[in-house]
C-alpha cells in the first residue's frame, strides 16, 4: 500500500489550537489565523527549484506568503510553528500559460459557459476579468494537481474574442485570486474564426487580416485624437480602441491562435506592420517556421498535445514542442479550449509527452514553470522556488511525470488549497 507523508506533528498542531483559542476570546482571532496558515515548511527528498540545480533532502520555508529561505535540510533552519509539510519531489506551483479555466465550466451547459461571445467577430472591450466564477470547479480539479497560476480568458474562435488576464487558483472572489488584470488581447487568424454562410463576415483569410489591420489602423488613429486633443475637449471614449491602443503602445501583447504555417506567417507580418508585441498559441505547423519565428523573437504557448489532429491540426506533431525550444524558442505548455468536454487538460500531461518527445525533464517541466511565467511576464512573483517569490508549491510522491505518481497537496501563497492525492 502506497504511503503519502503530508502530516505536521500532533504536538505542534495542539499548539496551535490552544494558541487561536486564546487570541479567538482575545477577538483577534479572525486577524491572525490566516497569518497562521500563510506560514508553512516543505520538506522534500527532491526540490527543484527552476532556478538552479536540484536541492536534495531540500526545504522550503514559506512565511507571509512568501519564501523566506531555501536549501538543504541541514543548513536551512525551520522557524518554530511551522505547519511542515512532507513528499517525495517539490516543484514550483504549475502554470498553465493558456486556458479557458474559470470561463469554460464543468458541466458544458449554456448556464457556466462564458468563453465566446458571437455575437461579433471583433471585440477586445471584452474583460475576462467579468466574467471569471472563481467558485467553478474546473479550478479546484486543476489545482489538484499542483497547477497554482492560470492565464485564462476568452477563447479562440472569433478574431478578436477579448481579454485574458491572470489568476491563482484560489480564492473566494477573483479580485482575491488576481494576478495580472489584462494580461493579452486574444486573435484567432485561423479556420475557427471564420463564419461560415452567404454574406457572413469574415469568410475567407484574406478578410480575416483585412479586418484586424483595419482595425489597429483606427486605433492608431483613436490614439493620436487623444494625444492632440485639448484639455477641457477630450474625445469620446471607445473602450474597443482603448484596448487595441494599449496592444500598439506594448503595454500588452497580441496573443494570436495560428495552426497552419500561412496563420503563422500572416500574425508575424501583422506583427511586424504595427511593431507590436506578439505570443503564437497553438502553432502546430510551428515546425515549419522556425528561422521566421526564431528571428522575429516570438514566444510559443505550443497547441496541447491531446488536440485532436484533424483539419487545420492535421499536420501536428508530438515533437513540435521540442523542435521550436531546440531552435532556440521560448515555449510554454497549455491546457488550451475545447468546445467539447472535457473542458480542460492538465498541463502537467502535457509537458510529460513533451518530455516523452524530445524535450528533457527540466526543459519540460521549465514550460509550465519558469518559462510559462517569463512569456506571461510574472516571472517576478512565480514559476520558480526562490526567497522572495511567492509560495506556490506543488507536492508529489514520485517523479511529476511519471504516470502513476500522484500529487499530494498544493500550497498557494503558503496556504495549503488542496490535499486530495490526484
Amino acid at each position: 500500500m502506497r504511503t503519502y507523508t503530508m502530516n505536521h506533528t500532533t504536538r505542534r498542531d495542539s499548539a496551535m489550537k490552544i494558541l487561536l483559542t486564546l487570541l479567538s476570546a482575545l477577538g483577534c482571532a479572525g486577524m491572525l489565523t490566516d497569518g497562521a496558515i500563510a506560514q508553512v515548511a516543505i520538506r522534500g527528498k527532491t526540490i527543484l527549484t527552476m532556478s538552479g540545480p536540484p536541492i536534495a533532502n531540500g526545504v522550503v520555508v514559506i512565511e507571509a506568503g512568501k519564501i523566506t529561505a531555501i536549501g538543504p535540510a541541514d543548513t536551512t533552519r525551520i522557524p518554530n510553528g511551522l505547519r511542515v509539510l512532507d513528499a517525495n519531489v517539490v516543484t514550483p506551483g504549475l502554470i498553465d500559460a493558456h486556458s479557458t479555466v474559470g470561463l469554460s465550466g464543468i458541466y458544458n451547459q449554456k448556464h457556466d459557459q462564458d468563453q465566446l461571445e458571437h455575437s461579433t467577430p471583433m471585440q477586445p472591450e471584452l474583460r475576462a476579468l467579468d466574467a471569471y466564477n472563481a467558485h467553478e470547479a474546473l479550478i479546484d480539479w486543476v489545482r489538484s494537481f499542483g497547477v497554482t497560476t492560470v492565464h485564462t480568458g476568452h477563447a479562440p474562435g472569433e478574431l478578436i474574442s477579448g481579454q485574458t488576464f491572470i489568476v491563482k487558483t484560489s480564492g473566494n472572489t477573483v479580485d482575491d485570486a488576481l494576478v495580472k488584470d489584462f494580461a493579452t488581447v486574444a486573435a484567432t487568424l485561423s479556420t475557427s474564426a471564420l463564419r461560415k454562410g452567404k454574406g457572413k463576415t469574415p469568410g475567407t483569410r484574406g478578410k480575416l487580416v483585412a479586418l484586424l489591420r483595419a482595425e489597429l489602423i483606427k486605433a492608431q488613429e483613436y490614439l493620436r485624437k487623444q494625444e492632440n486633443a485639448k484639455e477641457d475637449k477630450p474625445p469620446s471614449r471607445k473602450l474597443k480602441l482603448e484596448a487595441l491602443g494599449r496592444v500598439l503602445n506594448k503595454e500588452v501583447p497580441l496573443m494570436v491562435t495560428a495552426h497552419k504555417a500561412q496563420d503563422i506567417a500572416n500574425a508575424l507580418r501583422v506583427a511586424r506592420e504595427f511593431d507590436i508585441r506578439l505570443i503564437l498559441d497553438g502553432a502546430a505547423e510551428g515546425y515549419l517556421l522556425l528561422d521566421q519565428i526564431k528571428a522575429a523573437g516570438i514566444p510559443v504557448i505550443v497547441h496541447p498535445a491531446m488536440k485532436r489532429a484533424y483539419g487545420e491540426l492535421k499536420n501536428m506533431t508530438y515533437e513540435n514542442a521540442a523542435k521550436l525550444r531546440h531552435a532556440g524558442i521560448r515555449i510554454a505548455s497549455q491546457s488550451g479550449y475545447e468546445s467539447y468536454v472535457p473542458k480542460t487538460r492538465v498541463v502537467l500531461f502535457e509537458a510529460a509527452i513533451a518530455a516523452a518527445n524530445g524535450l528533457s525533464i527540466n526543459e519540460a517541466l521549465a514550460t509550465i514553470t519558469i518559462d510559462a511565467a517569463r512569456i506571461l511576464g510574472i516571472d517576478h512573483r512565480v514559476g520558480a522556488l526562490e526567497v522572495g517569490k511567492d509560495g506556490d508549491v506543488a507536492l508529489y510522491d514520485g517523479d511529476p511525470f511519471e504516470y502513476t505518481t500522484h500529487c499530494i497537496g498544493t500550497v498557494i501563497e503558503g496556504k495549503v488549497v488542496s490535499d486530495k492525492v490526484r
